[in-house]
């Protein structure tokens, strides 16, 4: 199996643009998985066959698609599967491709240097806790015995230390998996101060988000707040909700607690995001029952807006602060 790890160098804020590089991906195989927020992997093995085209040669042509289609530059690593794929792209730089050989040799080569930091799935604790040990690199972690990683760690991971280090991958490349998060942003036309047009925009995205899910019948768990400054730089937070939801009113009032957090005091802000992360269909998930009948009105009143939008248009219903 030939696995690419493609990670699009997306500019702040344009995180969104996602599916439509994905959907330039399923032109060159139909096992893609979206990483969000700017990655995905892909698996070559059909398309190297079909297309007479190793996996060097197919990824220079989707990074010069990329770029010439969207304007999107891209690093991508390759290996024999999504392990040394990821850890491949780490060590890439915009316009080469890092390959991993498949034979089991050039594997061992290559992570015998590696960090254990380096390895998919190895937190900071794991780490810290290896390299007290002197397991500072994964050449030294394939050395050590399983019952020992086991003892440093849990029987879990260490065995799947044990195995990974020696490169041995069970993940496998799963298609069709765009629908992990969904995202909407608001750039501003100028850099804006006032905090209620930055609470004005937020539950616009959170309106956007909220229609967007219950359209496709699906649930997020948790979303993500992105401020965009005036200088260019950001800053993220993140919160879970209480229980799965694609209600607007769920989603604002957690994005305006997150905005609230931040402490912004007359911060020039160029742009906002939001980001519905975690999705899973409606069906199957958790909701408390309430006997508040002003949510079940609030409920009602969402389906009324979800029908009247889907008959009428995206606008032909909006909440009252955004009708201005």
């Amino acid at each position: 199996m030939t696995t690419l790890y493609v990670r699009f160098l997306l500019p702040p804020m344009y995180e969104a643009a996602l599916p439509q590089l994905i959907g330039l991906l399923g032109e060159f195989s139909p096992t893609v998985e979206a990483l969000p927020p700017d990655a995905a992997l892909v698996d070559l093995g059909g398309a190297v066959r079909y297309f007479g085209r190793d996996a060097v040669e197919l990824a220079a042509v989707i990074r010069v698609r990329a770029l010439a289609l969207y304007g999107v530059e891209c690093v991508i690593g390759a290996g024999p599967g999504p392990m040394l794929a990821r850890m491949a792209a780490r060590t890439a730089s915009p316009g080469v491709t890092r390959v991993v050989p498949g034979d089991p040799g050039a594997v061992a080569e290559f992570l015998a240097g590696q960090p254990v930091a380096a390895l998919p799935g190895v937190g900071a604790a794991t780490a810290r806790t290896l390299c007290e040990y002197g397991l500072d690199t994964l050449g030294r972690v394939a050395a050590a015995p399983q019952g020992t990683l086991q003892r440093l760690t849990t029987a879990r991971i260490g065995r799947e230390l044990h195995e990974k280090a020696r490169g041995v991958d069970r993940t496998r490349v799963t298609p069709n998996a765009a629908t992990r998060s969904t995202a909407a942003e608001r750039p501003f036309p100028r850099d804006e101060l006032d905090p209620y047009r930055h609470r004005r925009a937020l539950l616009s995205l959170a309106d956007e988000l909220g229609a967007r899910l219950r359209d496709g019948k699906q649930v997020c768990r948790s979303l993500t707040l992105t401020v965009r400054y005036a200088d260019r730089s950001t800053t993220t937070r993140s919160r879970t909700l209480p229980e799965p939801t694609g209600r607007t009113t769920a989603l604002s009032t957690a994005a305006y607690r997150m905005y609230e957090a931040l402490g912004l005091q007359r911060a020039r802000v160029r742009a906002l995001a939001l980001r519905a992360e975690g999705l899973r269909p409606v069906e199957g998930s958790a909701c408390q029952l309430t006997f508040d009948p002003a949510d079940e009105k609030a409920r009602a009143l969402e389906a009324v807006a979800d029908r009247a939008r889907a008959r009428f248009g995206p606008g032909a219903i909006v909440p009252g602060r955004l009708a201005a």
